[in-house]
């Protein structure tokens, strides 16, 4: 097995915190779902399935191995970039806290997201293709990746742009939670077409060439497992935005065959 860093990195202390936060996300999860009768309980499993994959790969076994195996480390970046996003959205959050929140307070937060132009910058779908490839390509393209398993803060700063870049692209591509301007259909396909072309061709790069500190053994089977492991979760992607496609589709052909009735 190939170290990358030692095991200890970056220390229980560190693991703690992750598994106290992901413990106060559930609760508070918990207690807005008990508020509203009507909130499936299949969300509220969706959510909690996305915090123990964002713990897993923070916390524990898994979380170790990654600082000695590259391969290991990609199991945690397609689990914190790319799965638990994909759960936690899914679960939707942000409309659970909207419908929980008094009538007042959730126009209020409302009216305040809708007028910030920074947060609608954020929904853009192109903003989260961005910061989601983008911050892939500066890690395992750039001296970053070796840095940030000697330094915690760095370490940390890495892993939460990870997770909420992957959470905020999958988020505006699949419209399904809160949000504040639809895009079409045919502008979120387009855009991630191209951000599983882009990620697919940063595997084929860190397949040529690791990022500094790996052996190119290691960097093919990481490399592989991002190429093949990320197929799985894009297709999943692919899956729900044509499902949602279609049934806007199906939805405008009941409109425009509905009989008129004339007086």
């Amino acid at each position: 097995m190939e170290h990358i860093h030692e095991a200890s990195f970056p220390g229980p202390e560190f693991e703690i915190a992750v598994v106290i936060t992901g413990i106060i996300a559930i609760t508070l999860y918990y207690l807005a779902f008990a508020k509203l009768s009507s909130w499936p309980v299949y969300r509220f499993l969706l959510f909690v399935a996305g915090i123990l994959a964002t713990v897993t790969s923070l916390a524990g076994p898994l979380a170790g191995g990654a600082h000695e195996s590259f391969t290991l480390h990609m199991v945690v970046h397609l689990l914190l970039g790319m799965l638990s996003p994909l759960l936690m959205v899914l679960s939707r959050p942000l409309k659970l806290m909207m419908k929980s929140l008094p009538v007042l307070k959730a126009r209020r937060l409302s009216a305040f997201m809708r007028e910030s132009s920074y947060i609608r910058f954020l929904h853009l779908p192109v903003t989260g293709a961005v910061l989601n490839i983008g911050g892939l390509y500066l890690l395992y393209m750039t001296g970053l990746f070796h840095q940030m398993h000697s330094s915690l803060i760095l370490f940390i700063l890495v892993h939460l742009h990870v997770f909420f870049a992957g959470y905020l692209f999958t988020h505006v591509i699949l419209e399904m939670d809160f949000i504040l301007h639809r895009y079409s259909f045919y502008h979120r396909a387009a855009v991630l077409i191209l951000t599983l072309a882009g990620h697919k061709i940063l595997s084929k790069i860190i397949y040529a060439n690791p990022p500094e500190g790996i052996s190119r053994t290691a960097g093919e089977s990481g490399a592989m497992l991002m190429y093949y492991g990320g197929d799985v979760i894009d297709l999943l992607l692919i899956i729900f935005l044509c499902y949602q496609w279609y049934l806007d589709r199906q939805r405008l052909y009941a409109i425009s065959t509905r009989p008129s009735h004339s007086l």
